[in-house]
């Protein structure tokens, strides 16, 4: 049975804790079993994969988002696609984790590396979900010590018209000596933030550069890029579009793009394939905006959407 969480803070291996009533808000925050899901005004926004999940017992993975959702309930992304079956809806990770010269695991591939739940709870506003995660394993101190430390804030803005936004703010610290992150170990160095969106026949691709075409390496594409299609097979198209914030690390980030006729997942690329440290008296920031939208891009203004999204204060 479901339970509505709009009273409740979640802390991992710790007893609920009841807290004053919220205000009145169209969002609503579930908790289900394996993680959240969140609903405006009765339509469905997204699930929070907040317990590991797998894939009969491969690709074992936790901390990610899927099903997400568009304005009319369609499904936008895949989770375990058979291409690449570690993929998985939103999500960021890297293949490389380094400390010191010993390599632990491959979580982009979902292997050899697992994300322990610290906390987890429903943000004071109402609007979304505060997670902190540790990074775990079995080639590093045989799994027995945390190599980083992750915290990620989702907020969801009810709909709006045609449009709804959704906002990552990720930050990553170390909590051993010498942790570096990298991506893949060659020209493409795809890692970090990750779309999954399904790969559907007609997906276009706008770009705040203009029109791009998918290409194997990097390309320059602007800090947006918006990939819209018939999802739902009802005949009417509609979309969603990643926003990269000014401080997000490496702005601005290269994009690797894929179509359906080399489907893959759509990226915002940091730091690449070399890899780069993360401190422990402080943090890396990845920050991102997504937009999901009825109809392609020519039918939100994305520029000005992304200039409102890179106006915001730092916190």
């Amino acid at each position: 049975m479901l339970a509505v969480v709009p009273i409740l803070l979640l802390f991992a291996g710790c007893a609920t804790v009841e807290i004053e009533q919220p205000q009145a808000t169209s969002l609503e925050i579930l908790e289900e079993e394996g993680g959240y899901r969140v609903i405006d005004s009765g339509m469905p926004v997204l699930f929070y994969q907040l317990e590991p999940t797998s894939l009969d017992g491969r690709y074992q993975r936790s901390n990610y988002v899927h099903p997400l959702y568009g304005l009319d309930g369609e499904v936008l992304t895949e989770d375990f696609p058979e291409d690449h079956p570690h993929h998985r809806g939103v999500f960021w990770t890297w293949h490389q984790v380094l400390i010191g010269d010993i390599r632990a695991g491959d979580p982009w591939l979902a292997q050899g590396f697992s994300w322990s739940v610290e906390e987890a709870r429903v943000l004071p506003e109402r609007d979304g979900l505060y997670l902190r995660h540790r990074w775990f394993s079995p080639d590093y101190s045989e799994g027995r010590e945390p190599i980083a430390e992750e915290t990620a804030e989702v907020v969801v803005h009810p709909a709006n018209g045609t449009v709804r936004m959704i906002d990552f703010d990720i930050r990553l610290r170390a909590l051993q000596q010498d942790v570096r992150v990298g991506g893949s170990e060659d020209d493409k160095g795809y890692g970090g933030f990750s779309l999954r969106v399904k790969m559907v026949p007609d997906i276009r691709f706008a770009a705040a550069t203009g029109v791009v075409a998918p290409s194997r390496a990097p390309i320059n594409a602007g800090n947006w890029v918006d990939f819209s299609a018939d999802f739902g097979g009802r005949g009417s198209p509609s979309g969603i579009a990643i926003l990269v914030h000014p401080d997000s690390a490496g702005y601005p980030q290269p994009w690797i793009l894929r179509s359906p006729a080399s489907p893959s997942m759509q990226n915002p690329v940091w730091p690449g394939p070399d890899p780069a440290p993360l401190p422990a008296d402080g943090h890396v920031r990845l920050r991102y905006r997504l937009v999901v939208h009825r109809g392609t891009a020519a039918d939100v203004d994305l520029a000005a959407m992304a200039e409102t999204f890179a106006a915001l204060p730092t916190r």
